[in-house]
């Protein structure tokens, strides 16, 4: 990767401290993001959005594309972090989508 463009650096005093870039911080990254499209993570004190299922089901597959095209190349805890974070997200996926379907039924 090149060097930072020394004009888009904010100050050190600002600048918060990043977690080093590994694979576990990739899936908890995305497995946030899917969450938020779900509708399940807000931030703040106003309503809960509505989920966005298109968005939550493309991050979903890229996570499911990701388990497939690493087989064989994750150390176990790895493996064990990505299937379970498919897992779980495809069956809250199943439930939220029955919630809006149900909301969607009763109005």
């Amino acid at each position: 990767m090149s060097e930072p463009d020394s004009n888009l650096e904010t100050p050190q005093e600002e600048s918060i401290p990043l977690p080093p870039a590994s694979f576990s911080f990739l899936i908890f990254s995305m497995q946030a993001q899917a969450q938020m499209q779900l509708g399940l993570m807000h931030f703040g004190e106003g309503e809960k959005p509505e989920p966005q299922l298109d968005l939550a089901r493309h991050t979903i597959d890229m996570m499911g594309v990701l388990l497939e095209k690493t087989k064989g190349n994750l150390t176990l805890d790895e493996q064990r972090l990505l299937e379970n974070s498919v897992t779980e997200l495809r069956f809250r996926f199943v439930q939220v989508a029955e919630d809006v379907k149900q909301a969607g039924q009763k109005t």
